[in-house]
């Protein structure tokens, strides 16, 4: 199973765009079995709260299923348990880069969402 985990600061509107659209991708592509995808956030202010309202109406107006995702913060069990931690912009790495835990030897590949764009 590939792990990918989206991360911005709060956890509430980009991360879990991210996440929602990510899912619905994989899932359009029969890889569920193959792929999972979780979000979180720099940020410990919106633990527990679902996606943002303006998150939550774009997602509806495009079909793209958002249950069960709720923001909770970054630990550095992430750098272990996920493949790819793909952070929404460079504050987000450089945040992620000072958790404890994280600048030690990981499995996680940690990049940038642009990076993925040609």
């Amino acid at each position: 199973m590939i792990r990918v985990l989206f991360v911005c600061l709060g956890n509430i509107c980009r991360s879990p765009m991210a996440e929602a659209v990510f899912r619905s991708k994989v899932k359009e592509a029969g890889l569920e079995d193959r792929i999972a995808a979780d979000s979180a956030g720099t940020g410990s202010w919106h633990v527990g709260q679902p996606p943002h309202e303006g998150t939550r109406r774009i997602l509806q107006r495009n079909g793209i299923d958002y249950a069960g995702i709720r923001a909770r913060q970054t630990t550095a069990a992430d750098f272990e348990s996920f493949d790819y931690i793909i952070a929404m912009d460079s504050s987000n790495i450089d945040n992620l880069r000072v958790l404890p835990g994280s600048g030690q030897e990981h499995r996680a590949v940690l990049k940038k969402l642009l990076d993925f764009v040609p």
